[in-house]
């Protein structure tokens, strides 16, 4: 499977690591011991032990062999496999989820793709289900589709969306899906607890180009902000900057069309693609 240059932040990943590098050391081995023992390389010993690479199915069958264990490393393995769709993730994310659940307000700028929580299934799928094999891929539609049940659930938080027009008009997969993906967001701009409005594109610069983000609110909390970087996700909890994105928010929705406005320019591009 895959490989990292950083660990996988992935429990299962991770204690899968672990558990080699104890039963190794139990046996008193070094990684090279190791590795010319099982007919493997030292270095893919350390990917394992250090959690930057995922097993494969022969490699904990051939730990099970060597260190007799009744199954304990294909056990482990089978767990990596039913929550490996979670591996895939930004580092961050997982932790941006939990407090996503948790929020009474959501304020979003998305810059270049429509955001999660509006996609439809089959937007999910082209986004998720690239350079993923099928079953991860299928697992990582279920869990936004689960995810976005946030926005209907009794308390539903407030949520507040401002999306750049670029993210309506890039169209990253067929005419049918993208009418289907506008049609969606229209919709969902009538729930009492949404708000949708769109930044017209302009030739000119404006602080959204730096880059999507979302900000959580709780009532009985702090504000936090979240954003991604080259693959990496950022949970932001110092007072300052969370406050810097709030002044930056409130900026780009001074750039948006007022919401009906925002609804013209979206049916405007879903008839486009017609």
């Amino acid at each position: 499977m895959g490989s990292n240059k950083e660990p996988y932040e992935a429990p299962a990943i991770q204690a899968f690591g672990s558990e080699v590098t104890a039963w190794r050391t139990a046996a008193g081995l070094n990684k090279t011991e190791f590795a010319e023992s099982l007919g493997y390389t030292p270095q893919w010993i350390s990917q394992i032990e250090s959690a930057k690479s995922i097993p494969s199915k022969e490699f904990a069958e051939n730990l099970d062999t060597f260190f007799q264990t009744n199954g304990l490393f294909f056990r482990q393995w089978k767990r990596i496999v039913e929550t490996r769709h979670l591996a895939v993730l930004p580092p961050g994310f997982a932790e941006y989820l939990e407090r996503e659940a948790e929020a009474d307000q959501l304020r979003v700028y998305q810059l270049m793709l429509v955001h999660g929580l509006l996609q439809t299934e089959s937007y999910i799928r082209t986004v998720v289900g690239h350079d993923q094999d099928p079953d991860t891929a299928e697992r990582l539609v279920a869990e936004r589709l689960k995810r976005q049940e946030i926005l209907t659930r009794q308390n539903a938080p407030r949520v507040w969306f401002t999306l750049d027009e670029g993210a309506l008009r890039r169209a990253i997969t067929g005419r049918d899906v993208m009418q289907e993906q506008l049609a969606h967001i229209l919709a969902l701009g009538e729930l009492p607890n949404v708000s949708i409005d769109v930044v017209p594109q302009c030739p000119t610069y404006y602080p959204g180009l730096a880059g999507s983000f979302t900000m959580l609110g709780f009532v009985n909390g702090p504000d936090v902000a979240y954003t991604e970087s080259a693959g990496q996700g950022i949970l932001i909890q110092e007072p300052r900057i969370v406050g810097s994105f709030a002044v930056r928010y409130n900026s780009l929705r001074g750039d948006a069309l007022r919401v009906e406005e925002s609804r013209a320019l979206i049916t405007s591009v879903m008839e486009e693609y017609g």
